[in-house]
């Protein structure tokens, strides 16, 4: 797994996980891990990933377009409105993705390079 060197950005910091695929959710779960993230979920449901944020805590989260055949424009909504940055993780095309909530989020094609997603979510945290 890949490791961003020494960086201590990552430990300790909650991030919320919205992914409905098991496998793909497990991956992420442990690249995240292995910085020391503490890991907010997997949410696999939109309602659920809702319920977590409602809950309180996560400094950022990564964000599947698609669960389920669901969008998750109102989770989007609703880390917006509690001022959490996130990284969208999904196989959709730039076009498929132009909605407002969506629009100063940083994204990334599955499958995940995790050099890439552990910088950019290091970058997130860090602004």
């Amino acid at each position: 797994m890949a490791k961003p060197g020494d960086d201590s950005t990552l430990r300790g910091r909650r991030v919320l996980l919205v992914e409905d695929e098991v496998l793909v959710a497990m991956e992420l779960e442990s690249v995240l891990g292995e910085q020391g993230c503490v890991v907010v979920g997997p949410a696999p449901t939109v309602a659920r990933a809702i319920a977590l944020i409602g809950q309180g805590g996560p400094e950022a989260a990564l964000l599947d377009l698609n669960l389920r055949g669901q969008s998750t424009l109102p989770v989007a909504a609703a880390l917006n409105a509690h001022g959490v940055p996130f990284l969208i993780v999904s196989g959709y095309s730039q076009t498929q993705m132009q909605a407002p909530e969506l629009s100063r989020a940083p994204r990334l094609a599955k499958p995940v390079d995790h050099q890439k997603l552990l910088s950019q979510l290091t970058r997130l945290l860090a602004s």
